[in-house]
């Protein structure tokens, strides 16, 4: 495909492309006919590599309808972007991983396609997030991001690098039922196609009018109050860590811009994983540095990120704070509880674990961590679903022992997590796929924006110094979110 200026929408689908997804279409209209199931049908062209899926998505999108960008701008500019929904499979409970995982293996194993040969890899994607805790969202500012969601975008836009180029394509997606009609679903696609713009995306007003509002949503006391219960807890033996969390509020006197805020990230955070998940009139964003999982065939790889300290604009004294990092005993038990339980998830399903002896130092704009990289040869094929459900929550958002942790949470803390620290990303039809923790994130809906950071408390954990860390991780994104 061209992307052509003038008379055509740069998207628009020619002849050739119509015709191509005209034969998708009545292959999977003839296969639900047969089945009486519904066929997902898709069809992949490939577009320049240099077109920018968040910028297209963030201009393209409708109201109110679902839609999602996925980026990590160090890992070959690497990119993902959605608009709408073919497909939304939801769920809730302790079983939501192995819900949405079995209903996602049915649709795509009978998804008909037809992709570019130049386009990479053709067929179904599904993008989407879990909830921290099985029933998590049930909060009215969580409205519309069920406790498992993944969408299958109608329109979904990839770019990546592929042999050392950097190469993109468009995949249109669409649910084809027995009754369907071929030529109004074919009309619905190109018409979407044709909606597509390629917009830079806006800026952040430098000087914004009008009184931003930022307050704690429970006194910064209570944060405080709550880790020295966890310190009581971990010294008499229940635990050995357990994260806690606070959420901030910024209410501004317009809509906040995702669009904007989103275009900040990815240049400030190019390393983390920067994405926007739509739901309804609300907005879900961050700029996570952590890989819960990356799965590509029988590899798998993660990173266990635990132990935080700031950075500093002078290069000696931030070489200083590293190595008081790696060298401070609390942060090193907190971290080494993570990577250990990591490994112990991985090694019965695995043919090998490996795990780097030492942490190093993971700097990111505004913070430093503790990280240790792992990876495995699975020995039998999990996928990407498969595999956050074995491994969330990690000790790094949860706890250890992480049953007994999950469970004090929310009275400690007192407040919903929602998508909060859940797993977000996405899977392919072969299984494979990538999932963030959602962290260094805030949930937008109209002026109100709620922040949130949290820690991992272990036995020597200082309350004054665990809430300062938690200003720090709130750093990264108050200041776009309160002018």
């Amino acid at each position: 495909m061209v992307l052509e200026t003038g008379a055509r929408a740069p998207f628009s689908l020619g002849a050739r492309e119509r015709e191509r997804l005209a034969a998708v279409l009545r292959l999977a209209l003839s296969r639900a006919r047969r089945s009486g199931s519904a066929t997902l049908a898709t069809l992949s062209l490939e577009l320049p590599g240099d077109v920018d899926p968040t910028a297209v998505a963030c201009a393209s999108r409708r109201a109110r309808e679902p839609w999602f960008t996925f980026e990590q701008r160090d890992r070959g500019r690497r990119a993902l972007a959605g608009l709408g929904a073919a497909v939304a499979l939801e769920s809730a409970g302790a079983e939501r991983f192995a819900d949405v995982a079995r209903r996602w293996r049915e649709l795509s194993a009978g998804a008909v396609g037809d992709a570019d040969d130049g386009a990479g890899a053709g067929g179904p994607l599904a993008f989407g997030g879990f909830a921290f805790a099985p029933d998590g969202g049930a909060t009215p500012q969580w409205a519309g991001f069920a406790p498992a969601s993944l969408a299958v975008p109608e329109l979904l836009i990839e770019r990546g690098e592929r042999s050392g180029a950097l190469g993109a394509r468009m995949v249109l997606a669409a649910l084809v039922a027995p009754d369907d009609d071929e030529g109004q679903v074919l009309a619905r696609l190109c018409a979407r196609a044709n909606e597509l713009r390629a917009a830079p995306l806006p800026l952040l007003d430098p000087a914004p009018a009008g009184t931003y509002r930022v307050a704690s949503a429970m006194p910064p006391e209570h944060y405080e109050a709550a880790v020295a219960r966890a310190v009581e807890l971990i010294a008499g033996g229940e635990l050995e860590k357990i994260v806690l969390s606070r959420e901030v509020h910024v209410h501004a006197p317009a809509t906040h811009d995702a669009a904007a805020i989103i275009a900040v990230l990815r240049e400030e955070f190019p390393s983390c994983f920067c994405f926007c998940v739509g739901r309804e009139d609300a907005t879900f964003l961050a700029a996570s540095p952590e890989l819960l999982l990356r799965r590509e065939g029988h590899r798998v790889s993660t990173l266990a990120l635990a132990g935080s300290i700031r950075r500093s604009a002078d290069p000696a004294i931030d070489a200083h704070l590293g190595e008081q990092l790696l060298r401070d005993a609390t942060y090193r038990e907190e971290h080494a509880i993570v990577a250990r339980r990591i490994e112990q998830l991985l090694r019965p399903h695995s043919i090998w674990v490996a795990a780097a002896p030492e942490p190093v130092i993971v700097k990111i704009a505004n913070i430093q961590h503790l990280g240790t990289p792992i990876r495995a040869q699975m020995s039998r094929p999990l996928d990407a679903l498969e595999l956050a459900a074995l491994m969330h929550p990690t000790p790094a958002v949860g706890g250890e022992p992480r049953e007994r942790a999950v469970r004090l949470i929310p009275a400690l803390e007192g407040l919903d997590r929602g998508w909060y620290l859940g797993p977000v990303g996405w899977i392919d039809a072969d299984g494979d796929g990538e999932f963030c923790v959602a962290l260094r994130c805030a949930l937008l809906r109209g002026a109100v924006a709620r922040a949130f950071a949290g820690g991992g408390i272990v036995r020597d954990s200082n309350p004054a110094s665990e809430l300062a860390e938690t200003e720090v991780k709130l750093a990264a994104l108050l200041p776009l979110l309160a002018g």
